[in-house]
């Protein structure tokens, strides 16, 4: 299965068995693949996620909000198990035709709910829900911010499909992709970090979307929990990157974004489900298990 053997074919042919890990939930149609209807919690904001990068972008921003005392921004966070295929059931398809997380469903006005999908989009929808919170109103400032946001969405991909899938996931290892892929995040790494190197975050003096948007993908990234590929791309020559990454990751509203729909790393930083704030005191993986272990009757 050598990539310098292969010869595209006239036409391309699905083949599942050259999926990867990825191979039971990948495929090249759209569309629900069975009936599963959508779990809705109590509070107006609705979102089904998974503590993926994009994922914790939106839940970062819910419990940035709160700080900020937005008592509307109260949510229920649900998991989907992207692994599992739950993304193609038709109640998540009905939020988001893309069948990606995260997905998010404002039933502010139960009889006429707004559905949101691509995490950038529900940023801006949040932001401008709220009063523009973290998001300049107008001018250069808007402008900039809005640039960095939309720099994240388009540069991502090739980070997390194009570098992470090559070097973390793919079932071989090929030179040419992981060279080429590497190669653009380290650039984009460059990128971000001539900016850092004059400005406090990333679109300016101040914290907004942009920092939340970018966080998660290449605060991580630099942090060395991403891929394990910190060493691969030399990640602490981005000494400004590194830097605003340690900064954005002391916010408290970062660190309890960060937790919700997670559902790897410690136990103690997984709070699967998120319904109330009190949650992230009481519902976190560790201690569910500690009181399932406490309540089970002993041998």
């Amino acid at each position: 299965m050598s990539d310098t053997l292969y010869t595209p074919p006239a036409i391309w042919q699905w083949n599942k068995e050259n999926g990867g890990q990825f191979a039971s939930i990948n495929r090249p149609i759209a569309g629900a693949t069975h009936d599963e209807e959508l779990p809705v919690g109590r509070h107006p904001l609705q979102l089904y996620s998974l503590g993926t990068p994009n994922g914790v972008k939106v839940t970062v921003m819910l419990e940035e909000l709160l700080a900020l005392g937005h008592n509307g921004a109260e949510y229920d966070a649900w998991l989907i198990r992207i692994n599992e295929g739950e993304q193609f059931g038709s109640g998540f398809v009905s939020v988001n035709p893309n069948s990606k997380i995260p997905a998010l469903l404002d039933r502010t006005d139960p009889a006429n709910p707004v559905r949101v999908f691509e995490s950038g989009a529900i940023l801006m929808y949040l932001a401008e829900k709220f009063g523009s919170a973290f998001l300049p109103k107008d001018g250069a400032a808007r402008a900039e911010c809005l640039s960095w946001l939309f720099w994240q969405m388009g540069s991502a991909p090739f980070v997390g499909g194009g570098f992470g899938h090559f070097y973390a996931y793919a079932p071989v290892k090929i030179e040419y992709a992981i060279d080429r892929y590497a190669m653009e995040a380290k650039r984009q790494l460059d990128v971000l970090n001539q900016r850092l190197a004059v400005t406090e975050y990333v679109a300016g003096n101040e914290y907004t979307v942009a920092d939340i948007a970018i966080w998660p993908w290449y605060g991580l990234l630099v942090k060395g929990q991403a891929y394990n590929a910190g060493e691969f791309l030399q990640v602490h020559e981005y000494k400004h990157v590194v830097r605003w990454a340690e900064q954005v990751a002391k916010r408290p509203a970062v660190q309890r974004g960060r937790k919700v729909n997670r559902v790897q790393g410690d136990l103690a930083s997984q709070l699967r489900e998120r319904h109330d704030a009190s949650d992230f005191d009481t519902k976190t993986q560790d201690k569910i298990e500690a009181a399932a272990a406490a309540s089970s009757p002993a041998r």
